[in-house]
């Protein structure tokens, strides 16, 4: 086993950022800590680290106990969301930094980090300093200068989030590819749905200091466990149980609350079985997309997403009135 939280918690006085957590990362995976600021993924993260120690509870790395171990001894690689490279030194000098540090062969630094630099495709920049590269270049500066040592475990928080979105993706696709070279054990922090899904193997959801679930992203996203994970991963509209919505084989009272995603919902322009008379309240077009947004007889609103090909199957417009089927709702206990 890569890493075993066992029981941890960490309280700040009265305040439990993280609550009697327990996971286990295998060998090898790429792992995801997702959920909302406060949430208790970056403190599960730096007791990992070693940057702060559990009020109780253990944490193991490759089979040894590290609850009490310095950073030192972790044999951890760690990068941050902004990067922490030294601005004086080239990119060459950053990465060979920590195997300086350890005192090792001059000739092993310079194949060391020549493979880094390979690695992270910037084989002809290894002469530049941090301030002549792009955002998305620094941060792999940051994770081959994270791999020269060849950590056991590789962490990562928030490690796109100073990026804009063209060029988070574009490293989203990288570090997988990354990740299918190396196979160090990795966890990375987001809040980033989307970053989580398309990336990890496993994903850990995390609320209030508590592990909501744990599992693959399709399970997370076809197999919620909670209210919370349903409305945290991917859009939802989230009704009353007396909204008029049909829900299968689930017995429903007017406190439930019905968890419908919008690519779920069928639209038909005449009446159907089971359907729910609605009106066309407005028509986004989103260019492979079109966003319906919809007003129940019972006055909630939804919003219903359909492909470009399904929109013009339909001859929908404003103010229409339709009659809307889901294909598949999730129905939970009231909840705050």
């Amino acid at each position: 086993m890569g890493i075993a939280v066992e029981n941890v918690s960490k309280h700040y006085g009265s305040f439990h950022a993280v609550d009697s957590v327990s996971l286990e990362f295998k060998t090898g995976s790429l792992v995801a800590l997702l959920g909302p600021s406060g949430s208790g993924k970056s403190t599960l993260m730096r007791m990992i680290a070693g940057l702060e120690t559990p009020s109780s509870g253990e944490i193991w790395i490759v089979g040894e106990n590290a609850t009490h171990k310095r950073v030192q001894e972790r044999n951890i690689g760690f990068v941050f969301q902004h990067y922490a490279l030294f601005k004086h030194l080239t990119v060459r000098q950053n990465i060979a930094f920590a195997l300086e540090l350890r005192k090792a062969p001059k000739n092993r630094i310079k194949v060391r980090v020549g493979e880094l630099l390979d690695l992270v495709q910037l084989s002809g920049l290894g002469d530049r300093y941090p301030s002549q590269l792009s955002g998305g270049q620094r941060q792999r500066v940051a994770l081959a200068r994270a791999l020269a040592v060849q950590p056991q475990i590789l962490l990562l928080d928030e490690p796109f989030g100073a990026l804009d979105a063209k060029v988070r993706k574009d490293l989203r696709m990288w570090l997988r590819r990354l990740h299918e070279d190396v196979h160090v054990t990795t966890v990375f922090v987001t809040h980033d749905q989307e970053e989580a899904m398309e990336v990890a193997d496993e994903i850990v959801v995390m609320n209030k200091g508590r592990v909501e679930q744990v599992g693959t992203p399709a399970e997370i996203y076809d197999h919620p466990a909670t209210p919370f994970v349903m409305s945290f991963i991917g859009p939802v509209n989230i009704l009353p149980g007396n909204a008029g919505i049909q829900t299968g084989n689930y017995s429903v009272t007017a406190s439930d609350r019905v968890f419908l995603r919008p690519h779920d919902i069928l639209i038909q322009p005449q009446r159907v079985e089971d359907a729910t008379p609605a009106k066309v309240d407005n028509i986004i077009h989103l260019g492979w997309e079109i966003r319906i947004e919809l007003i129940l007889e019972s006055g909630e609103r939804i919003n219903a997403h359909l492909s470009r090909e399904q929109f013009n199957q339909l001859p929908l417009k404003e103010n229409q009135r339709v009659y809307v089927k889901p294909k598949q709702a999730r129905v939970f206990p009231a909840y705050a």
